[in-house]
């Protein structure tokens, strides 16, 4: 049985160009770590947190500190407070 549990409070990821994405749910954090292109240990952690978690082995916040930890590693966190990606330049971002 999967169960699609909802976060507390979301987990938000840039994704493409500096895009927020808000993952809401195990069902949203499991597609997008699937989807993500790579093979590291945190994202596997992730993956495994998420099915876990869909199967009612684990529950949703404990999926979702597991994810928060991959898109930290990955940078892509959006922390809170964050409204545009972290320049590297210094320079002002022009979108």
């Amino acid at each position: 049985m999967m169960l699609s549990q909802p976060f507390e409070k979301p987990v938000r990821v840039w994704v493409g160009l500096g895009f927020p994405r808000q993952l809401n749910s195990v069902v949203d954090a499991y597609q997008f770590v699937t989807d993500w292109c790579g093979n590291s240990p945190e994202q596997k952690a992730a993956i495994r947190a998420c099915k876990a978690a869909l199967a009612g082995d684990i529950d949703a916040e404990t999926a979702r500190g597991i994810l928060v930890r991959f898109a930290r590693k990955k940078d892509i966190l959006v922390e809170d407070g964050t409204m545009t990606p972290v320049k590297t330049t210094g320079r002002p971002l022009h979108i």
